[in-house]
């Protein structure tokens, strides 16, 4: 007893953890590697060209699908008769091979998200991906979380942290796996993956462990998808579901407002009613609470093509903007915007939530009807926005991860974000939707082909199917053979160009706003200090061109007079603009490849006084004032020529209709050459001594002749803002 409370005080309790979790995931790997069926089976022999653990995963495959390694490895250079004749490729297409089929197989019971041995097999093929091949040897890709943890036993912190993430990469040291293993099985499996938002589906899991996956976070995130889905599907058989009528193939994928503690309240006008919201493949439905009403089911279809637009905004009670957790959702079938309330009293969480997967239900129907697609093409493309949804779910209930602006795991809501996600769609479309009605697969092998007229298998809609979601029904529902998995074969290469041109353009994005962000100034006063500076040469050489046109220097002034005359006369005018592209030209260029790699050197501002919050209000309030003043006058000239286009003063407006027949046939008739030269004369000349006086004469007359000048009549009408309570 004596040496144990010696240890005690001398190891924290998560040494002991660390090490307990070591050696029981080695005891479970172990026993995972001789267990039969989805467990595993030892190596018997195996490939030569695999290594140690790919022979073990290819084992465990055979047995799965109840073949022998050799006819899975026959069946492999059958189908694929050119890749076994590249030595350096041939150990991971293989493997990936024998995978795909493998979890095709063993996905079909509608309960495999709950194995635990199936989730550690899917783990052990991305650890096989990347030491594929015999030379690879024994798998060592766990020490630098080992490193982790052994620093972190040198510390007496508590090993209770908030983030489950960070204690999970801290307590358990097993090996973990990359970005292009996890991209490359993943997908295999409809639901755990999509191909398009892989990338940030696993940044997203992998956000604090270094750009490496833990078995325990993949574990946990494939336990939370489990529950997602086992939440929807007892929603869908709940009577709440029969009460709002739902088409045929429409799905529920969340419902909020059910529960007391958790409100939605719908704001129209300053009336605001609690009530249940329910968002479909198709529509929100919101049933309102209403006492002595009953409980009325309004619809707002999400899938027609009706100018929709749904984004965050403030609410309040009686209409105040006071709470950022609402969305306005407003079409052109409605007369006003529709505000859904989320309150609570933390951030605004469960409004980001509803808004991202609304959006993305508003996309894949933007999807649906920008190509067309119909009864299976229609029901696949649906199938991955329900599918990404209850990703994006179990991301949030495991991990409360807030993806960034590109970052996302919404497929369609990726594709729309991104840049030039527009070819992101299309390359989905040409290579996959397009294909899912033809007569001839891509699926499959010439051979096959040939025998039987097989079709593009709608994955992502079968995948929705086992789970117990039925999306389309069709007299024919029992699937083809898939030969292998959309992952390895040739129809997803140019999407993964399109996706790699994309995000190569979106980390650009995402550089540069980062830069945005640093050099954002607070302050009105301090916007307008920056902006002077910018713009210091062109403010100069405005100020000099005025005072020479002030006349104080005559001299200076009546050469620079001769100097625009002459561009203007012999023409040069016409090369002005060009000579201004040019110049800008020049410079950027010199300044390339003379600059030697020379960070632009930092602008220095001259701060303005710093002012207290009340002054900082009457520089806005006289800033405003200023801005009301300006428009007065702007809609008064408005008017006074309403009056005049009307003939409200009749003297008035033939006067100014003779002026204008008469500078129209000037115009007209008078060379643009000359035209701007006179137009040069006349402005440019009215400060020289000898036309000062009389152009102060002519400005007095103009002034006093608009002074005369009534404007239009104006009645504002107020609109009635006595509504109806609806």
């Amino acid at each position: 007893m004596g040496i144990v409370e010696t240890w005690v005080r001398e190891k924290p309790i998560r040494t002991f953890l660390a090490r307990l979790s070591r050696q029981s995931a080695a005891a479970s790997s172990a026993v995972a590697d001789g267990q039969t069926g989805v467990g595993g089976a030892g190596v018997d022999g195996g490939i030569p060209q695999l290594s140690s653990i790919a022979n073990s995963v290819v084992s465990r495959c055979s047995r799965i699908l109840a073949l022998s390694t050799e006819n899975l490895q026959q069946s492999f250079e059958a189908d694929f008769p050119d890749n076994h004749k590249e030595p350096n490729t041939y150990a991971r297409e293989l493997l990936e091979y024998c995978c795909h089929k493998a979890l095709h197989a063993v996905t079909t019971r509608p309960d495999y998200l709950a194995d635990e041995n199936l989730r550690r097999l899917m783990f052990d093929m991305m650890l096989a991906w990347e030491h594929p091949g015999a030379e690879d040897g024994l798998l060592e890709n766990g020490s630098t979380l080992h490193n982790a943890v052994e620093i972190e036993d040198e510390d007496e912190g508590s090993i209770f942290y908030a983030n489950s993430t960070s204690l999970a990469v801290q307590v358990n040291d097993m090996k973990t796996v990359g970005l292009r293993a996890f991209a490359r099985i993943a997908p295999s499996c409809p639901i755990v993956a999509d191909l398009v938002t892989v990338h940030n589906l696993f940044d997203a899991l992998t956000c604090s462990s270094g750009g490496r996956l833990h078995y325990f976070i993949y574990d946990k995130y494939l336990k939370s998808l489990d529950r997602v889905f086992k939440s929807v599907k007892g929603i869908m058989q709940s009577p709440l579901a029969s009460s709002f009528h739902l088409s045929a193939g429409e799905c529920i994928l969340a419902v909020e407002g059910d529960r007391p503690i958790h409100p939605v309240f719908q704001h129209i006008g300053i009336s605001a009613w609690p009530g249940t919201l329910i968002l479909t493949t198709q529509a929100l439905y919101f049933q309102s609470i209403r006492v002595g009403y009953g409980d009325k089911i309004v619809k707002y279809d999400l899938a027609t093509d009706s100018n929709q637009v749904i984004k965050r905004d403030f609410t309040g009670p009686l209409g105040v903007r006071l709470f950022d957790k609402a969305v306005m959702y407003k079409s052109s079938t409605l007369t006003e915007p529709i505000y859904f309330d989320f309150p609570e009293l933390g951030g605004p969480s469960r409004r980001n939530y509803w808004l991202a997967i609304t959006r993305e239900v508003m996309q894949v129907n933007k999807f649906i009807r920008k190509f067309n697609l119909e009864d299976i093409q229609k029901a696949e493309a649906l199938s991955k926005a329900v599918l990404g949804i209850l990703r994006y779910s179990a991301v949030k209930d495991a991990f409360h991860i807030a993806p960034s602006h590109f970052k996302t795991t919404l497929t369609f809501s990726l594709a729309e974000k991104l840049p030039k996600g527009d070819m992101v769609l299309e390359a989905l479309y040409n290579n996959y939707f397009q294909l899912l009605d033809t007569t001839s697969s891509h699926f499959a092998t010439e051979s096959a082909v040939r025998t039987s007229k097989t079709h593009t298998v709608p994955f992502a809609l079968y995948a929705l199917s086992r789970m117990g979601f039925i999306l389309l029904k069709r007299k024919d529902e029992t699937e083809k053979e898939i030969r292998f998995c959309a992952v390895c074969i040739g129809v997803t290469k140019s999407l993964e160009a399109a996706l790699e041109e994309s995000f190569c353009y979106s980390e650009r994005i995402e550089a540069a706003r980062a830069t945005v962000d640093q050099v954002k100034v607070e302050g009105l006063d301090a916007n307008v200090a920056l902006m002077q500076e910018l713009l210091f040469p062109f403010i100069q050489l405005g100020k000099l061109i005025y005072s020479l046109t002030k006349w104080e220097d005559p001299v200076k002034s009546f050469l620079f007079l001769a100097f625009i005359l002459y561009i203007i006369k012999s023409g040069l005018i016409n090369y002005t603009v060009p000579s201004i592209f040019l110049l800008s030209a020049s410079v950027m260029l010199w300044r390339k490849y003379n600059g030697e790699g020379k960070l632009l050197e930092v602008l220095e501002v001259r701060a303005p006084p710093s002012k207290n919050p009340v002054e900082q209000i009457l520089t806005l309030q006289e800033a405003i004032s200023k801005l009301e003043d300006t428009l007065q006058a702007v809609n008064i000239i408005l008017l006074k020529f309403r009056a005049i286009l009307f003939a409200a003063v009749p003297k008035t407006t033939q006067t100014v209709a003779v002026a204008s027949l008469a500078a129209a046939a000037f115009v007209v008739l008078t060379p643009p050459r000359h035209l701007l030269l006179m137009v040069v004369l006349e402005v440019y000349t009215r400060e020289m001594p000898l036309r000062k006086q009389n152009t102060e004469k002519f400005r007095r007359r103009i002034r006093e002749w608009w002074a005369r000048i009534p404007a239009a009549p104006v009645r504002m009408i107020r609109p009635n803002e006595n509504k109806k309570k609806i």
